[in-house]
C-alpha cells in the first residue's frame, strides 16, 4: 500500500480522498489544510493527522506520495519542494497556467526519479476511453473537424475563495471546466497550432457570468472550437467529424456513432468510479506498471494551447501556440 499525504481539502480534495478509499490502491494519512478548523470534523472522520503547512509532511519519511488539490498558483512551488524530498506526486489540473512552469515541475520530477502525474479525470471516462479507441483505429476516416463543451454550474455556489480570482482562473470557465475539454482534444488529435479566443463576461458577480469560447487550429489541419460556460448545469459533449463518420460523446457512458446511410446508433458503456480508477493509474505508475495515462507531451501542449487562448482573451486576435 502506498501510504500518502494529501494538500488542499476543499470539495474536490474531499473527493480524492473518498476515491481513494473505494480504490484501496493509497493510503492518506496526512493531510494539508490551512483552514484547520474547517477540516478537524473531516480529518477525525478519516482518520487523518491534520497540518496547516506541507513542509512537516514532506520531511516524514513515512510518507511515499502527496496529492495536490491546491491553488493553481501554488503548484509549481509545491511540486518542486515534493520532488526534492522524493515524493510520488499527483497533481490536479490545471498543473499549471504557464506551460514553462509545468516544464519545470516535470523536469524536477524526472530529475528526482518521481512520478508527477496530472489529474485530468475525464480521460478515465468510458466513453472518452471508447472515443481514442474509435480514433485511433481509423474508424472515422480523416478527420476534419471536432466541437467540445463544457459547463458546470458549480461556480453558482462559490462567491469566495482563490477560484474567483482572476489570477487563478484567468480564463474565465476556460480554466476549471474548459480546460478538460483542450485536454480530450489534444488527447486526440495531438498539438494545437493557433487559437483564437473570446471571454465574454454578464456580471462580474460573484458568482461569476461568462462565457468563453475558442476557435483552433490543429498542427495536423484539423479544426474545432470549444465553449464553456460556467453559469449553466452540467453539460459536455465532445464530437469529432471524420470523412466515413462522426461519433459524439455525450457523458460518463454515452457515445452516438453516425455513418452515411445509417441511423444514429447509442453506445452506453457501465459507470466507473473515474476517480478511482485516476488513482490506481497513479499507484501503477509508481510501482513501474504502466506509464500514468495523462503524458507530460499532452499535458504541455494543452497548456500552450491555453495561454495562447489567454493571450488572445487580450489582444482580440488570433495566437501561434508556443510548445
Amino acid at each position: 500500500m502506498i501510504n500518502c499525504a494529501i494538500a488542499g481539502l476543499g470539495r474536490w480534495g474531499r473527493a480524492l480522498v473518498a476515491a481513494a478509499r473505494n480504490g484501496k490502491r493509497l493510503t492518506i494519512s496526512r493531510a494539508v489544510e490551512p483552514d484547520m478548523d474547517g477540516a478537524r470534523s473531516f480529518c477525525a472522520g478519516h482518520g487523518l493527522d491534520l497540518a496547516d503547512n506541507l513542509e512537516a509532511v514532506l520531511a516524514d519519511p513515512g510518507i511515499d506520495a502527496v496529492l495536490l488539490a491546491t491553488p493553481h498558483s501554488l503548484h509549481r512551488k509545491q511540486v518542486v519542494a515534493a520532488a526534492a524530498a522524493g515524493k510520488q506526486v499527483f497533481c490536479e489540473k490545471p498543473l499549471a497556467l504557464r506551460r514553462a512552469d509545468a516544464a519545470e515541475m516535470f523536469a524536477a520530477c524526472r530529475n528526482a526519479g518521481v512520478v508527477l502525474a496530472v489529474g485530468h479525470n475525464r480521460r478515465f471516462w468510458p466513453s472518452m476511453r471508447a472515443l481514442r479507441a474509435i480514433v485511433a483505429a481509423g474508424e472515422l476516416g480523416t478527420f476534419l473537424h471536432v466541437e467540445g463543451h463544457n459547463s458546470n454550474e458549480n461556480s453558482q455556489s462559490i462567491t469566495q475563495g482563490w477560484r474567483l480570482s482572476p489570477e487563478e482562473s484567468p480564463g474565465g470557465g476556460l480554466t476549471g471546466a474548459g480546460l478538460h475539454v483542450l485536454d480530450a482534444f489534444v488527447s486526440l488529435l495531438g498539438p494545437a497550432h493557433q487559437v483564437y479566443a473570446r471571454l465574454t463576461p454578464h456580471e462580474p458577480g460573484p458568482p461569476p457570468l461568462d462565457t468563453a469560447m475558442l476557435a483552433i487550429e490543429f498542427e495536423n489541419g484539423v479544426t474545432g472550437t470549444l465553449a464553456t460556460v460556467r453559469a449553466t448545469p452540467f453539460y459536455w459533449r465532445l464530437h469529432v467529424f471524420g470523412t466515413k463518420g462522426s461519433a459524439e460523446v455525450l457523458d460518463e457512458g454515452t457515445i452516438v456513432l453516425r455513418n452515411s446511410g445509417e441511423p444514429p446508433a447509442t453506445v452506453r458503456y457501465p459507470a466507473l468510479d473515474t476517480l478511482a480508477a485516476e488513482l490506481s493509474a497513479f499507484a501503477d505508475a509508481i510501482e513501474g506498471k504502466e506509464p500514468f495515462p495523462v503524458p507530460e507531451a499532452d499535458v504541455l501542449a494543452t497548456l500552450a494551447a491555453f495561454e495562447a487562448a489567454l493571450q488572445s482573451m487580450q489582444s482580440g486576435r488570433p495566437v501561434i501556440c508556443h510548445g
